[in-house]
């Protein structure tokens, strides 16, 4: 009995042997991994990360979970692609700690790994972090909201899910914003989570509503699905435009909301030039390129007042890829 070959085969992938044994292949083989695919933020990241692909002459496989609430999936994705030996993986980690480890194996393994949009908690053995700056956006929208509200009322922060890096930064740089530069202002609600579907956050932002209703002055949302829920439970109380209302990324529905008047501000991030720079960034790594290791991708502001200049525009409208 050969008892030693399944040792050999173990030893081979801990030391870099699932890169070892890869063919050569006409372009390199990037895997994106997206939180989610589902939602329209990651259809624009898609689309990004396409023009990525051709940008830099290289093949992607495109592959997420539906929703940003099946971690295992991610977990599951990044191991499958390291076991087929792909040449790179971006990633936009669902859950900070938990993507750590699957991450670190992936590097054993010889597999480089780009984190994108959302960080790890430890980034050992990744390449690069291209993303927006999270807690800038939210302290962006902390500003505004306090702004709007003339330094006093109340506010909901409605956070979004558990373990997601990007949206906690942006909740806490809200929070830390109003309650160093507005001391009047009173946060009456930051410890509810929305979940991972606009439908779960229109319940949690029903419950919310009905608690604070009467009291509440404003709300920042962390994210469009979060916000989008929010915004239909505002409507339904007759409150969509008489509370001071800041979301984070766009959507149709958003868009709308903030032409009528109903929202006050959504904070932008690029979607697509972020998932681009992804792409040829992870390229340039496999190249031989020295790739620099943080790479800040930008955020702005719309408001009703400068929605509709051409900048604004093209990022509350990104292009979608299904």
């Amino acid at each position: 009995m050969r008892w030693w070959l399944p040792l050999c085969l173990v030893l081979m992938v801990g030391c870099g042997g699932a890169s070892a044994n890869k063919e050569p292949r006409e372009k390199p083989l990037i895997a994106v991994i997206p939180k989610a695919v589902s939602h329209e933020f990651w259809k624009s990241v898609h689309a990004g990360a396409v023009h990525g692909e051709q940008a830099a002459g290289v093949e992607i496989i495109w592959k997420g979970p539906i929703t940003e609430s099946d971690r295992e999936m991610q977990i599951n994705l990044v191991q499958d692609f390291v076991a087929q030996g792909v040449d790179g993986i971006c990633l936009a980690p669902l859950d900070s700690q938990a993507l750590s480890p699957v991450v670190q194996e992936a590097a054993q393994a010889g597999i480089p790994v780009l984190i994108f949009d959302s960080g790890l908690s430890d980034p050992a053995g990744t390449i690069s972090f291209v993303a927006t700056d999270n807690y800038h956006g939210g302290e962006i929208a902390g500003r505004h909201l306090g702004e709007l509200l003339k330094g006093e009322g109340q506010v909901i922060v409605l956070r979004q899910v558990v373990g997601s890096q990007s949206a906690e930064l942006r909740e806490q740089g809200c929070i830390d914003v109003l309650k160093k530069e507005f001391p009047k202002i009173e946060i009456i609600s930051s410890d509810q989570y929305a979940g991972d579907t606009a439908d779960k956050s229109l319940v949690k932002s029903q419950q919310l509503l009905l608690t604070y209703g009467e009291q509440v002055d404003g709300v920042f949302t962390s994210s469009q699905h979060v916000a989008t829920g929010m915004l239909r439970a505002l409507e339904e109380q007759g409150l969509a435009g008489k509370v001071k209302f800041i979301g984070f990324d766009p959507g149709p529905e958003l868009v709308a909301a903030l032409e009528a008047g109903q929202m006050h501000g959504i904070v932008l991030q690029d979607p697509v030039r972020m998932a681009e720079l992804a792409v040829t960034t992870m390229a340039d790594h496999i190249r031989g390129k020295k790739v620099e290791p943080r790479i800040a991708t930008g955020e702005a502001l719309a408001t009703p007042e400068n929605m509709h200049t051409p900048e604004i525009q093209r990022l509350l409208k990104p292009e979608m890829k299904d």
